[in-house]
């Protein structure tokens, strides 16, 4: 069985690099423009229907701009439920909600970093201007998935166990954290040779 896709054809919406810049039901600042109709879902509310399938998967065929953005967003998704799960006690909603604010504002590494996650699927900004255009709009992805995803997964002030469940699993078996521990060896192996 494949996993799902993104439903938002490519062909309708600008790139930066290859990820299409999608409309948002947003508040945040940046390049993506208002979504026409506040009823419709847009690719955060796709990206949050489809993330506890998805995040079963190991392999993603990538059909398309869209496609990468959920990907991103899939894996961001991932990151999040993480430090909800990680913190003891685990937090209230206004107490998720300043987590998760505060850890979509950190600074993030964009395609072409060694610590980007997704490095081969993402392309690199070809310069400095779609650099800056890229962060925008990774950043404002960031800041409406931290708003929206307490409000979808806390019932009260308490988050929802079914939610929870999927901290743990690796879309694709990303994690960052893997990935931060093998820069680590790799900074001490090449400071050690020499």
């Amino acid at each position: 069985m494949p996993a799902y896709h993104s439903s938002f054809v490519d062909s309708e919406y600008r790139t930066i690099g290859n990820l299409a810049v999608l409309p948002l039901k947003t508040k945040s600042r940046g390049p993506a423009p208002a979504q026409a109709d506040p009823n419709a879902d847009d690719i955060i509310d796709e990206a949050f229907n489809l993330y506890r399938a998805n995040c079963l998967f190991r392999n993603f065929e990538v059909k398309g701009s869209c496609d990468r953005v959920l990907i991103y967003l899939t894996i961001f998704i991932g990151e999040c439920l993480s430090k909800l799960a990680l913190k003891t006690p685990t937090p209230g909603l206004q107490d998720a909600l300043k987590l998760l604010n505060t850890h979509a504002l950190q600074s993030f590494s964009l395609p072409g970093d060694p610590s980007f996650p997704v490095n081969a699927f993402i392309a690199r900004p070809s310069n400095s201007a779609e650099a800056d255009n890229m962060k925008a709009y990774l950043g404002q992805l960031r800041q409406e998935v931290a708003i929206r995803l307490p409000q979808r997964i806390y019932e009260g002030d308490k988050p929802s166990k079914w939610w929870l469940a999927f901290s743990k699993r690796k879309f694709m078996n990303i994690t960052k954290v893997r990935l931060y521990i093998f820069l680590i060896w790799t900074k001490r192996h090449v400071d050690t040779s020499l």
